[in-house]
């Protein structure tokens, strides 16, 4: 009874081993593929000069305020109670326009990232859609990515298909 015991027990880890070494597992490095993607490229630029626009303007608000707050404080000593109150409440609206408009562009759902995403998700959808065909083909369990993934210390190039993703958006070399 122990012997047939001991045998189904080694069976099953046997069967269970021959599982585990049939997945397969690739990489890709995403920085790689974006990189050979006109697309992204363009996206990207057209994305920095916004950012570059809107940065512009933040920036032209609050050097407002702090000429506003520079004059204030050269002409305090001539100023009624009444005037250096009302010159303080416009530094303070002019730093809250500034703090708002910046929010209102940069902040988590601000503009940038609104535009960022209507760039970008058509491209990582098509990325994605390259790589789960692929995938789904040859029979892959888990794709990794190089460029984003710190545990990652050694791989075989062997199993890096950036190259077959890039081929399959149709930007092959």
């Amino acid at each position: 009874m122990k012997k047939l015991f001991v045998i189904m027990l080694t069976a099953l880890a046997l069967g269970m081993s021959q599982q585990a070494t049939a997945q397969k597992f690739v990489l890709i490095d995403m920085e790689y593929i974006l990189k050979n993607i006109p697309a992204y490229e363009r996206a990207s630029e057209q994305l920095n000069q916004v950012s570059r626009k809107w940065q512009a303007e933040v920036e032209a608000l609050q050097t407002e305020a702090q000429n506003l707050y520079k004059n204030y404080q050269n002409e305090a000593v001539f100023l009624s109670a009444e005037q250096k109150t009302a010159r303080e409440e416009a530094i303070v609206a002019k730093e809250k326009e500034a703090a708002d408009l910046k929010k209102k562009y940069f902040g988590p759902e601000g503009e940038l990232f609104k535009k960022r995403e209507s760039l970008m998700a058509p491209i990582q959808e098509e990325i994605y859609n390259a790589v789960k065909d692929i995938c789904e083909a040859k029979g892959y369990s888990l794709v990794l990515d190089r460029a984003s993934d710190a545990g990652i210390i050694f791989a075989s190039p062997k199993i890096d298909i950036s190259n077959e993703v890039l081929a399959k958006l149709g930007y092959g070399n």
